[in-house]
């Protein structure tokens, strides 16, 4: 068990960590954000440790993917309209520190499944390094997405944050309460504002303490972990200064992600 202070502390250092932008010592850093989405339930447990109620399947939504600069590596949007919200797509991703196999959850998150299907089956991930590793109690993740490797990369458009953010009403207190993101969660890292979610996500690979800002759209499988656990061993090189983490000290680069048809 996390105590109190440690756990304050690791909140800070994973809203820090998990930015897909800029910062002035050349890591990441988010805030807690408030963004809504169309899919939001009302309710959620008044304990912050555990994750709000996952939801189910339903009818197909409609997303917005909105234009916000430059895309690290020229893609094309998703279809937007009608996205599905059934169904767990397989992926396996193919990286030089070994397989990654992931199950995808469109209930939870179908805007974001829906975005990394279609970057994956662009090859937008393809030859792309993982960036940043965490290794510290309570926040151990790596951190992947970015084709330029700079932890500032996207694809060139936006879209919102969803579960578990997208379980509490707006303003909730809980919101800026840590939770914990599951040993084998996938995770997409944000800026903290809103609309801010892009390609860049983190594989948690113990269980880990965060505000419920960062979307969860899948789980990663045994094999996956033993590689991302193997990587970690090797420990970061401490490149992300004060909010911690930095690039793997053993490299990790996506050699492909494939997503079963």
């Amino acid at each position: 068990m996390i105590s109190t202070p440690i756990r304050l502390a690791v909140a800070a250092a994973g809203a820090a960590l998990l930015l897909a932008g800029c910062s002035d010592d050349g890591g990441d850093s988010t805030t807690t954000t408030t963004t809504r989405t169309a899919t939001a339930t009302q309710s959620a447990p008044a304990q912050s440790g555990a994750l709000p109620e996952r939801p189910a399947a339903g009818a197909p939504v409609d997303c917005s993917y909105t234009p916000d600069g430059p895309a690290a590596k020229e893609v094309t949007p998703p279809q937007a309209s009608g996205v599905t919200t059934e169904g767990s797509p397989a992926v396996t991703m193919t990286t030089s520190a070994g397989p990654i196999g992931l199950t995808l959850d469109p209930a939870a998150a179908p805007c974001t499944v829906n975005s990394f299907v279609s970057l994956a089956e662009q090859g937008y991930f393809d030859d792309t390094p993982c960036h940043r590793l965490v290794t510290s109690p309570g926040l151990q993740v790596l951190q992947c997405g970015d084709p330029s490797g700079t932890g500032s990369g996207g694809p060139g458009y936006g879209f919102d944050t969803e579960y578990p953010e997208t379980a509490y009403a707006p303003n909730d207190p809980a919101l800026a309460r840590a939770v914990v993101y599951p040993r084998g969660t996938i995770a997409m890292a944000n800026t903290g504002q809103p609309g801010s979610n892009g390609s860049q996500f983190f594989l948690v690979y113990e269980d880990s303490q965060l505000p419920p800002a960062y979307t969860i759209f899948g789980t990663i499988d045994e094999a996956g972990l033993a590689t991302i656990e193997k990587v970690a061993a090797a420990g970061d090189d401490g490149s992300m200064g004060s909010v911690g983490g930095g690039a793997p000290n053993q490299p990790v680069r996506i050699e492909s992600v494939t997503v079963a048809s």
